[in-house]
């Protein structure tokens, strides 16, 4: 595949535990695309919050954190080295410092904040004006990106997804039942399509991967074989 083809933007939402993330960046580095991670710039404003005095002793002073948006500018550049894309705050790499406990124990607090989250849907769509970003997420086609060349929606059968949790989950030494992560995964369905803010909803053009069989190299041919389409269709 030619590297001087036309770059586009590749929007992938869909339920949780289908792989998403993984997905989507796996598609970045097999293009060589900006895997633009939500999560990370989340993190990032609460990075900045926090060296700058919005956040004290735990404490989220949501009002100082919208004051500080203004100065924060978020980009993503891709790391052949790492086979994925760096975050940089303000033109400052900041890829280990947003992933520390203190980051962590904080950025669910800040990532409420409508403001933020409006700040970052912006800064996220500037981002795709350059065309060449691929990200996932349950908002990306319908919100985010709606104009995206692109748009792939994952799903899988909820108890093969509550099986590859399970699996994540052990493996990590957690003691879990199958069973309470399969109520789990379907309630969470349930509340992402039912959400009053940015519901989880199937863009009317989306491409529906099911990978409940699938595995990851399949889904990559499935991937590339709707790439080629795509391309042949806009000859």
């Amino acid at each position: 595949m030619s590297d001087t083809e036309q770059k586009i933007i590749i929007a992938v939402d869909g339920f949780s535990s289908c792989g998403k993330s993984t997905f989507a960046k796996a598609i970045a580095r097999r293009l060589g695309y900006i895997f633009i991670d939500t999560g990370a710039m989340y993190r990032a404003v609460t990075l900045y919050a926090l060296e700058h005095g919005a956040i004290r002793s735990g404490i989220v002073d949501e009002e100082a954190v919208v004051r500080l948006l203004d100065q924060i500018a978020i980009t993503f550049r891709f790391n052949p080295d790492r086979g994925a894309s760096d975050i940089y705050v303000n033109g400052d790499l900041a890829e280990g410092k947003i992933r520390t406990i203190e980051v962590s124990n904080c950025v669910s607090r800040v990532s409420a904040i409508p403001e933020v989250r409006s700040k970052l849907v912006a800064m996220q769509q500037e981002m795709g004006r350059r065309k060449g970003v691929v990200m996932d997420g349950r908002d990306i086609g319908t919100v985010v990106f709606p104009h995206a060349e692109m748009k792939l929606f994952m799903t899988a059968d909820p108890h093969v997804r509550a099986l590859r949790r399970y699996d994540e989950l052990r493996a990590k030494g957690d003691d879990v039942s199958l069973e309470q992560i399969e109520e789990n995964v379907r309630s969470r369905d349930k509340a992402d399509m039912s959400r009053a803010v940015s519901p989880l909803r199937q863009a009317d053009d989306a491409i529906v991967l099911d990978n409940s069989h699938m595995t990851v190299d399949e889904q990559m041919e499935w991937f590339m074989e709707q790439l080629r389409r795509l391309r042949a269709a806009k000859q």
